[in-house]
């Protein structure tokens, strides 16, 4: 069965603002999650050519047009390390009992290196839902898990397995899932998913937004890239029990660059999400076009059900 997202007809709902010079030229791959009847986003922005990526914040009740949006970013690199210098990129936010954990990629040096070298590796933090909804960005301690690895794309699940977090993430080209009881110790590594070798997903696959839990397993909605380096958004389900174990594989993209917005940008030909989110029955997938706004698309979740 095909079937593919419906672009929202207002899109892009963010664009950059050059009044504020952290977020002047390009927003993009968002962070999102329903909390209180109202999508909360975690945005990407970036105020200069080749400048450093931080995050801002935005508000829709009704999953299309910002009814908020703060002038200010709510996380920005740290003063204390080099390790995400250059950039805090990519936010997934999942939630568990009353707190928020968000994973990012951290874009800086490797500490320590003869000559500098520059690294991506994924970045974890969390902060209370209270904090969160009043908006006191009290976030924790930063945790870098995979050190000395090119890794990123990580999505923390929303809940335990056997007393142990999970977690997506992507060492090239493949999706991995790992757990933890601590955060910083991640065990049991396994790969899930491969690129298929041909097609949209010819030359690798990446996590996308955090997993939602479904009556039929985990909905991942994942980005795969084909040989010209044209991004395009998939669909997979994980086994409940054991999200080690896939348990279906739409085939065919779900999403792929059609619009102007889409193909011309900062990285042209781009459509990449991170965060998603079921309201109404319906999901919507919020994502980055062209490296340079922000867009959203829906679909019914029934149509999702009954796709296996």
């Amino acid at each position: 069965m095909s079937f593919e997202l419906k672009r929202y007809s207002g899109n892009p709902i963010l664009k950059p603002i050059f009044e504020n010079p952290w977020e002047s030229i390009i927003v993009f791959n968002t962070a999102a999650i329903y909390l209180n009847k109202k999508i909360h986003l975690i945005y990407r922005a970036r105020g200069c050519q080749g400048g450093i990526s931080r995050f801002g914040y935005a508000v829709s009740t009704d999953g299309f047009k910002i009814s908020e949006r703060l002038n200010k970013p709510i996380f920005t690199v740290s003063p204390d390390t080099d390790v995400d210098c250059f950039g805090v990129e990519d936010p997934r936010i999942a939630q568990i009992n009353d707190k928020l954990y968000m994973t990012y990629s951290a874009y800086g040096y490797v500490p320590g290196m003869y000559r500098m070298q520059k690294w991506v590796q994924i970045g974890i933090t969390s902060i209370s839902v209270e904090d969160f909804l009043n908006k006191k960005w009290n976030w924790s301690e930063r945790i870098y898990p995979f050190p000395f690895t090119d890794n990123k794309d990580a999505a923390m699940f929303p809940q335990k397995f056997k007393g142990k977090y999970a977690l997506l993430h992507r060492i090239p080209q493949h999706i991995w899932v790992g757990f933890s009881d601590d955060l910083r110790h991640w065990v049991d590594n396994t790969v899930v998913m491969y690129p298929q070798g041909k097609g949209w997903e010819y030359f690798k696959i990446g996590g996308g937004a955090t997993p939602i839990k479904t009556e039929k397993g985990w909905l991942i909605i994942y980005h795969g890239v084909d040989n010209k380096m044209k991004y395009s958004l998939g669909l997979a389900m994980l086994d409940l029990d054991d999200p080690r174990k896939v348990v279906y594989r739409h085939p065919e993209p779900i999403l792929q660059p059609q619009e102007k917005f889409e193909k011309e940008g900062d990285v042209s030909n781009v459509v990449f999400t991170c965060g998603c989110v079921v309201k109404d029955d319906q999901l919507f997938v919020y994502y980055g076009a062209a490296d340079t706004v922000i867009c959203v698309a829906t679909v019914e979740m029934k149509k999702i059900l009954s796709l296996f």
